[in-house]
C-alpha cells in the first residue's frame, strides 16, 4: 500500500537530530520514516547549543527545507511572561516563534504540504491555523500533567504558577486535541490519563521504540564477562543514563545518591554509580567524584558505559511516558531497577524481565541482590533483551504510526466532494 502522505511539514520543540535525548530518539526515527516513505519534508524545531548549531547542517542534507531558530532560555522564560498578561499557558509563548509561524503560512500559500504533524503540545499552535490541510498531534504525553506533578511538590508560590501552567496547558491540549485529525501518545497509561483529561477525544497508542542493533550489549553477545571491544564490565557498578538537566532526572539521582547509595556503599565498598547524560545541572555535579559516583557529562554514545555496569537504575519520582533509558538499558541486557513511576509507560512486562521497587528500601535492596548475585543479573538482564527485542522494536511502532495516517488520510478524502 502506498503511503498515504507524500508532502510533509514536521514540527518540534527540538531538534530531530541526533537522537540522543528521550524526545529526539523519537522525532528522529519518526522523520526517517518519513523520509524512507519517500516524502518530502519541511521541519521547523528549535535550537539549543552550539551542538544542535552543528546538527542542523546535518539535518539540512536530510530533508527539503529546516527553518530552526535558536532558543534563548533566559530571554525565552521573560518571553513566556507574556502568557500571564494574555491568560495563557507559559509554555505557549516560550516556544512561540515568528519565523516558524512564517515559514509554516509561506508554505502553506506557496506550495501546501498534505500533513502537518506536530510533535510535544506547544507546537500545535503552529498547526492550528490551517484547518484545509491533515494534522497529527504526537502528544507523547500531556505536559499539563506534568506541571500538575511539579505543583504538588512544591511550595506555595510554586503550587499556584505549576498548578495555573497545569489548568492553562490543559485547556490548550483539548483545544489542539479537538481540532487535529488525529491524537497520538505513548502508552495506554498516557492514553487512560488522556480520556479522563479530553473527554471527547480518544487517541492513539503508538510507543517508543528501541534501535535493538544499536543497543545491543557485545559482553552478552559474546557471552562473556566483558565486551568484546576490550571494555570489561564492573559487576559492582550501577548506572543511570538521561540529560542531567532535566527536573525529574536531577530529582531522582539526588534522591537515589542520599537515600539508597550510602547502605549500598557500605556493603560493596568498591561500588560505583555511573551518571551517564548530558548538561548536568550543579545538583548532579556535586556529587561527581564523592563515594564512587562519577558524572560524566556529555558522552558520543551510551552503550559502551551500558557495557561496564551490572545493574541500570530508573529511580524516578516524576515520571510520565515511556521511558527511553529503561528501554535501552533493558535492551542491552542489564538488569533493570525502577520505581512505578518509571515503569508504568512499558504497561505489562514479562515475569522477572524488570524490578518495580516503590521505594528506597526496596530499590536498595534490589540493587544489593543483583550485586551479590552476578548470574542472576544476566538472567534478569537476558529476559530483559528479549522482552524489547520482542514488544519495542521500532519497525513495530512505526507500523502502528502508518495505520493511524492511513485512517487520517481516509477520513478526510471520505469528506472530500
Amino acid at each position: 500500500m502506498p503511503f498515504p502522505f507524500r508532502d510533509v511539514v514536521f514540527l518540534s520543540q527540538r531538534i530531530p537530530h541526533p537522537p540522543d535525548r528521550g524526545d529526539r530518539i523519537s522525532t528522529y526515527h519518526i522523520l526517517k520514516h518519513f523520509r524512507g516513505a519517500g516524502c518530502r519534508v519541511r521541519v521547523g524545531c528549535f535550537l539549543e547549543d552550539e551542538r544542535d548549531e552543528r546538527a542542523v547542517v546535518e539535518l539540512r542534507g536530510m530533508v527539503e527545507q529546516v527553518v530552526a531558530p535558536r532558543i534563548r532560555p533566559r530571554l525565552r522564560r521573560l518571553a513566556s511572561l507574556r502568557g500571564l498578561l494574555r491568560g495563557e499557558a507559559l509554555t505557549l509563548p516560550y516556544f512561540r516563534s515568528a519565523e516558524i509561524a512564517h515559514a509554516v503560512t509561506r508554505w502553506m500559500r506557496d506550495d501546501p504540504p498534505d500533513l502537518i504533524f506536530c510533535y510535544s503540545s506547544s507546537m500545535g499552535q503552529y498547526g492550528l491555523p490551517h484547518p484545509g490541510v491533515a494534522r497529527v498531534m504526537h502528544f507523547a504525553e500531556l505536559d499539563s500533567d506534568k506541571w500538575r506533578q511539579y505543583a504538588e511538590q512544591t511550595g506555595r508560590l510554586g503550587r499556584w504558577i505549576y498548578g495555573r501552567e497545569a489548568t492553562r496547558l490543559l485547556e490548550f491540549e483539548r483545544r489542539v486535541a479537538r481540532a487535529f485529525d488525529a491524537s497520538l501518545v505513548v502508552s495506554d497509561v498516557e492514553r487512560d490519563l488522556f480520556v479522563r483529561s479530553i473527554e471527547d477525544v480518544v487517541p492513539q497508542v503508538v510507543p517508543n521504540g528501541v534501535d535493538v542493533e544499536h543497543f545491543t550489549s557485545r559482553s552478552v553477545a559474546s557471552g562473556s564477562g566483558s565486551s568484546s571491544n576490550g571494555t570489561a564490565r564492573e559487576p559492582h557498578s550501577v548506572i543511570f543514563t538521561g540529560v542531567m538537566d532535566y527536573g525529574p532526572n536531577v530529582d531522582g539521582v539526588a534522591w537515589f545518591a542520599a537515600a539508597c547509595w550510602p547502605r549500598i556503599r557500605a556493603v560493596f565498598a568498591d561500588a560505583r554509580l555511573l551518571v551517564v547524560g548530558n548538561r548536568p545541572a550543579p545538583r548532579i555535579l556535586a556529587l561527581d567524584g564523592k563515594d564512587g559516583i562519577t558524572v560524566t557529562g556529555w558522552v558520543e554514545a551510551t552503550p559502551p558505559w551500558f557495557d561496564r555496569a551490572g545493574v541500570a537504575i530508573a529511580p524516578l519520582r516524576l515520571a510520565r511516558g515511556l521511558q527511553n533509558k529503561v528501554l535501552e538499558a533493558m535492551s542491552m541486557g542489564l538488569p533493570v531497577v525502577a520505581t512505578p513511576q518509571a515503569a508504568q509507560g512499558l504497561g505489562a512486562v514479562d515475569q522477572d524481565a524488570l524490578t518495580v521497587a516503590p521505594d528506597a528500601d526496596a530499590i536498595t535492596a534490589a540493587v544489593l541482590r543483583y550485586l551479590r548475585e552476578p548470574a542472576l543479573a544476566r538472567a534478569t538482564g537476558s529476559r530483559a533483551a528479549r522482552f524489547v527485542r520482542k514488544h519495542f522494536r521500532w519497525e513495530h511502532m512505526l507500523a502502528r504510526l502508518d495505520a493511524t495516517l492511513e485512517t487520517v488520510a481516509a477520513r478526510r478524502a471520505a469528506r472530500t466532494p
